[in-house]
C-alpha cells in the first residue's frame, strides 16, 4: 500500500471502519514508514482526547430565555427558535469562551491513555482475525521464550502458570507504543489473555494499574527492566492476581 492510500485511508482504520484486509495493509505499511507512522499517531492522539477528555455541558433553561428574549427584542418579538437550536447557540459561546483550555485537556491526555486504548486494540484483533492469535503455538515455555530470539532485541519473561490456572498458549510478535513488543497469550478457563511485554526507558518499577475499555480489563505495570500490559475479558480479580503471579515471578 502506497504511502498515498494509506494516509487517505488513515481516518478511517483509526475510526475502525475498514475490512480486515485493509487493516492489516496499513499496519504492515505503517511498520515499515515512519511518516506515515507519524501522521497516524497525531490523529491516535485526537481522537483518544475527544473521547476520553471532552467535557459536555447541559444548556440550563434560563440561559435558554435569556437568549430568547434578547432575539425577540432584537427581531421585534415576531420569531421563536426551536429550544434545540438555542441550546446549540448557547453551547457554541460557552464553547468560543472555553476554546483555550479545550487545547489544554486535549494537552492532558497521556501516553498511558494511548496505550490503553492500543492494547485493547491489539487484544481485539487478535481475537478477530483468524491465525492472528498466535506466531508460535505452545504450552511449554522453553519453546516459546527461544522462538522471540532474532525477533525481538530483549528476552521476553517467558513462564507457563498452568498449576495456578493460567495456561501458556503461545506468543506472537506484536506492534504497540511505536515499539516491536512480544505479545505472550495464556488462557484462564475460557477467557484468552494477552500479556504485551517490552523494555522499560525508565530505572524505577510502576506499580500495576487497572482499567476497563470498551468491556475488557487491563493491567500493566513495570519491573525488572521490562512493561508489562496485560488485556483480558477477565473479571478484574482473576486478571490482577494473574499480574501478581507474573510480578513475583519478574
Amino acid at each position: 500500500m502506497s504511502c498515498e492510500h494509506t494516509q487517505q485511508l488513515l481516518d478511517a482504520y483509526v475510526d475502525g471502519e475498514l475490512d480486515v484486509e485493509k487493516s492489516l495493509a496499513i499496519e504492515q505499511h505503517l511498520s515499515a514508514c515512519p511518516a506515515c507512522r507519524k501522521r497516524h499517531e497525531a490523529r491516535r492522539w485526537v481522537r483518544v482526547a475527544v473521547q476520553s477528555q471532552a467535557r459536555y455541558f447541559t444548556v440550563p433553561d434560563p440561559a435558554v430565555r435569556r437568549i430568547q428574549a434578547h432575539l425577540d427584542k432584537a427581531g421585534g418579538g415576531g420569531r421563536t427558535l426551536p429550544a434545540r437550536w438555542l441550546s446549540l447557540a448557547a453551547t457554541a459561546a460557552i464553547a468560543a469562551l472555553l476554546g483555550s483550555g479545550t487545547t489544554f485537556w486535549i494537552g492532558r491526555t497521556s501516553s498511558e491513555d494511548l496505550l490503553t486504548q492500543e492494547a485493547v486494540a491489539n487484544h481485539s484483533r487478535s481475537l478477530m482475525v483468524a491465525g492472528r492469535i498466535t506466531d508460535i503455538s505452545s504450552s511449554d515455555q522453553h519453546t516459546v521464550k527461544p522462538w522471540f530470539n532474532g525477533r525481538v532485541d530483549f528476552s521476553p519473561l517467558v513462564v507457563d502458570l498452568t498449576a495456578q490456572g493460567f495456561a501458556l498458549v503461545g506468543g506472537r510478535l506484536d506492534y504497540l507504543d511505536n515499539h516491536p513488543v512480544a505479545a505472550l497469550v495464556y488462557r484462564h478457563r475460557q477467557h484468552l489473555i494477552n500479556l504485551f511485554v517490552w523494555p522499560d526507558d525508565k530505572s524505577a518499577a510502576a506499580p500495576m494499574r487497572a482499567f476497563a475499555r470498551h468491556g475488557y480489563h487491563v493491567l500493566h505495570w513495570s519491573g525488572g527492566g521490562m512493561r508489562y500490559w496485560a488485556v483480558s475479558d477477565l473479571n478484574p480479580a482473576d486478571l490482577k492476581a494473574f499480574g501478581e503471579l507474573l510480578a513475583t515471578q519478574g
